[in-house]
């Protein structure tokens, strides 16, 4: 463009008689493209100042677009690149040690990594997208890039002296995870998810120490909370040497009652842990009433639940009945519960290739009010929501409830902030993959720490605090100041349920607690020398 306008500039100022040498051409090309116009050299002429103006144009053009893009291109966009790269390291550090390597980052993974910065353990995420790992460092995650089928990704990520590492991608990948990691680490704890049953065996063989189906497992914790009906105590899991228990006091002689009347305690040994009351649970006080609707949540030996079982079960025509809506994975892994269980059940499906010859299916939308009363909605005594979509799950629940005000309702939740919304519309207990899948994953890793009783309530384990040692529950007040019950005491290997609120907790042992997730969070804050303890206690593989 220089070399241009000087040349048409000697034209046109011979033209117009006026000689100049080359030297002042290209200067005044530069000052009239730069737009700093000194005026010491002009044209007479209407041509040349038509030149003048093209020249300008064409200068504030190239300073205003052509350099800025330049700029940008190869020098900015290089410099943010490099920022990014090493914002998101490629290894860790030679010292870590004990910590978690995560491949993926979805509800699961984000459970796990609040249990870990609860727990103090350390984590990484293996992403293997310079930005995306860089989005996930500015919002507090620690990442690591590297390719999820390279064995130097998992050297650079010291998988050999890691604690566990989580492979949650799809079941090939997770194979191609589980088979590189175990030839590196020989000795670190590998689990993976499955979505196909098929895949168990390969992944086991690849190196998985343990493959979770989160299908399975949701729809095993879902089947779980739908029975207990009518005085019937069934267990939902066994915890620190206790089982923990649900019961429904629908048709027994404990509705109108309170739990001081009531003398559960004191007949039969049992724990209240609390009650569910329409999806809200609470510490129930010695004066709770107990109505139809009421579910409690129990805590004692085979022994103690069978001797309560004894003397309030009752046989309801509606606790064997139930209703599954969504014939996915979910919905089939309840069905085959409620087999084992002798429940009659009914799977409401949409899609007719998702039917099986070992359920009875209806076929057609749930909300319409003709395939809710052909799968039995007014003599069933549970409805399970499954489906995959929590938009849909809150709808279905809301009507439910509102045919049923009766009927136990069980949903399921993808994300935790529709938990609430859920429990709003009518869901008597929600349960999500989040939420089971990372307490079936963690306490494979800490070694029976924690037992969801519901999404946002757990039953988990702590060491007794430094300054609660030699004080009794009556003084301490931790259900005051935390908002966590302390349903146990475990003191060399012995349980001890419904501790003596004025007996001394001794200085070594471990609190057995029921909590919400913000309550579990309050009991680290208030006590946070607590939970420090190390991460294992069983010998590795």
């Amino acid at each position: 463009m220089i070399a241009v306008f000087s040349t048409v500039f000697h034209e046109l100022m011979d033209h117009e008689g006026r000689s100049f040498s080359w030297a002042t051409s290209v200067y005044w090309t530069l000052t009239t493209m730069t737009t700093l116009g000194f005026g010491d050299i002009t044209f007479e002429s209407d041509a040349g100042r038509i030149f003048s103006i093209v020249v300008l144009l064409s200068g504030s053009t190239f300073l205003l677009i052509v350099l800025p893009f330049v700029f940008i291109q190869f020098v900015f966009v290089p410099w943010m690149n490099e920022r990014d790269r090493r914002r998101a390291p490629r290894s860790l550090p030679t010292a870590t040690t004990g910590h978690l390597i995560l491949t993926a980052l979805g509800p699961v993974e984000e459970a796990l990594i609040d249990k870990a910065d609860q727990a103090e353990v350390p984590y990484v995420v293996i992403v293997d997208d310079v930005n995306q790992a860089g989005r996930l460092h500015d919002e507090g995650r620690k990442v690591m890039v590297g390719a999820l089928d390279d064995p130097l990704t998992y050297r650079r990520a010291r998988a050999e002296s890691a604690a566990m590492v989580v492979a949650s991608q799809n079941d090939q990948i997770n194979t191609n995870i589980a088979f590189t990691v175990r030839e590196i680490a020989p000795h670190v704890d590998i689990v993976t998810t499955a979505n196909s049953a098929a895949s168990v065996d390969i992944l086991e063989i690849a190196g998985a120490d343990l493959v979770v189906q989160l299908g399975e497992v949701l729809g095993s914790a879902m089947a779980a909370r739908t029975l207990g009906l009518g005085g019937h105590s069934h267990v939902i899991g066994n915890f620190a040497g206790l089982q923990v228990a649900e019961a429904g006091a629908i048709g027994t002689d404990l509705v109108g009652r309170t739990l001081a009347e009531s003398r559960l305690r004191s007949r039969f040994g049992v724990g209240i842990i609390g009650v569910w009351e329409r999806g809200e649970f609470s510490i129930a006080p010695a004066d709770t009433m107990l109505e139809n609707s009421s579910m409690l949540l129990l805590s004692g030996t085979p022994q103690q639940l069978a001797a309560f079982d004894e003397a309030y079960a009752v046989d309801l025509s509606t606790a064997n009945k139930a209703i599954v809506i969504g014939g996915g994975r979910v919905g089939r892994a309840v069905g085959k519960v409620f087999a084992r269980e002798g429940v009659e059940f009914t799977i409401i499906e949409e899609r007719p290739e998702r039917q099986r010859p070992d359920a009875r299916y209806v076929i057609g939308d749930a909300a319409d009010r003709a395939v809710l009363d052909e799968a039995g909605i007014g003599d069933a005594g549970a409805v399970l929501v499954t489906t995959h979509d929590d938009n849909v799950n809150v709808y279905l629940t809301r009507y439910c409830r509102g045919l049923r005000h009766d009927v136990r309702i069980i949903s399921r939740a993808r994300l935790d902030r529709n938990v609430s919304t859920l429990y709003r519309a009518g869901a008597d207990a929600v349960l999500s993959y989040a939420g089971t899948g990372s307490s079936v994953i963690w306490n494979h890793f800490r070694g029976d720490e924690m037992l969801l009783v519901a999404q946002g309530l757990n039953v988990f384990r702590t060491p007794i605090p430094r300054e609660l040692a030699g004080k009794t529950l009556a003084d301490a007040h931790v259900y005051r100041r935390t908002m966590c019950n302390v349903v146990a005491i475990e003191t060399d290997g012995s349980i001890k349920g419904n501790p003596d609120a004025h007996e001394p907790l001794p200085e070594r042992g471990e609190l057995v607690l029921v909590a919400t997730d913000a309550a579990e969070a309050r009991f680290s804050q208030t006590f946070p020398h607590a939970r420090r303890r190390p991460v294992f206690d069983r010998p590795r593989r």
